[in-house]
C-alpha cells in the first residue's frame, strides 16, 4: 500500500497507528544469543525473520513455539510451530537448528514451554533472542522479563514499516485492531501478573484512546 491515498483509514488514524506501531518495537541492538524463540502467531514473517537472523550467526538454535488459536487454526491447521518449521526449512534453515514446541496457546506459555524444551535439549541459556511480529516485540519482552528474569533478552522482528505490514496482511482494520489490542495487553497484563510494567508515553496512550473510540476494538482482551 505505497500510496497514502489508497488507505481506507483517515490520515489521523494512520498517524495514531504509527505512534503505537513504533512504540511496540523495542529498537534493540542485535547481538549473539544462546538461543532464539520464534513466537507463534498468524504471521509466517516470524519464521522468515528467524531464518535471516540465523544466517547471520546470532544464535545456534531456535524454538518455534505455538499450537493453535481461533485466529490461526484455519491458516495453520497443524499448529503454528509446525508451519513455522516447514517455512524455515523451505528457506534453508537446517533442521538441526530447530526445536518445535507445539502446545503453547499464549505468550506466557511460549516462554515457559520453550524454556523447558531448551533445558531438555541441554541448551544452556543466559541470553535470548525473541522473534515476533513487529507489533508484539514490547509485549513479548515484558512477558519474558516477568517469567525468565535471569536471561538477557533482545527482541527482533521483520524490518517492516506499518504501510508494508498492512499490505502484507491485506486488512487495515485487522492490523489496527491488533495494534490496539496488543497495547491494551501491555497496559493491563502487569496488573494480572503476566508481564513487567512498561512506560506508555502520553501521546501513545492518547492515540490508543482515539483508535478505541473510532471502533478499532476487535482484538481487545476478551473480544
Amino acid at each position: 500500500m505505497p500510496e497514502h491515498q489508497q488507505r481506507q483509514i483517515t490520515d489521523e488514524q494512520f498517524h495514531d497507528a504509527t505512534l503505537i506501531w513504533d512504540y511496540h518495537q523495542m529498537g534493540h541492538e542485535l547481538r549473539p544469543s544462546s538461543a532464539a524463540i520464534g513466537l507463534g502467531s498468524h504471521d509466517l514473517g516470524v519464521a522468515s525473520a528467524a531464518t535471516d537472523l540465523y544466517r547471520t550467526g546470532l544464535f545456534p538454535v531456535v524454538v518455534f513455539s505455538g499450537g493453535n488459536s481461533p485466529t490461526t487454526r484455519a491458516r495453520f491447521p497443524r499448529g503454528e510451530a509446525v508451519h513455522y518449521r516447514e517455512h524455515a526449512l523451505g528457506l534453508g534453515m537446517p533442521d538441526e537448528a530447530i526445536l518445535v514446541e507445539p502446545r503453547a496457546a499464549n505468550t506466557g506459555q511460549n516462554i515457559t514451554f520453550s524454556r523447558e524444551l531448551l533445558a531438555e535439549a541441554g541448551v544452556e541459556v543466559d541470553s535470548l533472542l525473541l522473534i515476533s511480529k513487529p507489533y508484539m516485540e514490547r509485549r513479548s519482552y515484558a512477558t519474558c522479563r516477568k517469567l525468565w528474569p535471569e536471561v538477557e533478552v533482545v527482541c527482533a522482528s521483520e524490518p517492516l514499516e506499518l504501510d508494508d505490514y498492512i499490505k502484507s496482511i491485506g486488512d487495515e482494520k485487522l492490523v489496527l485492531d491488533m495494534l490496539v489490542g496488543d497495547l491494551q495487553r501491555v497496559i493491563e497484563y502487569p496488573k494480572l501478573g503476566f508481564a513487567v510494567e512498561q512506560d506508555v508515553p502520553g501521546d501513545v496512550h492518547d492515540a490508543f484512546e482515539r483508535l478505541l473510540r473510532a471502533g478499532f476494538d476487535g482484538r481487545l482482551i476478551g473480544a
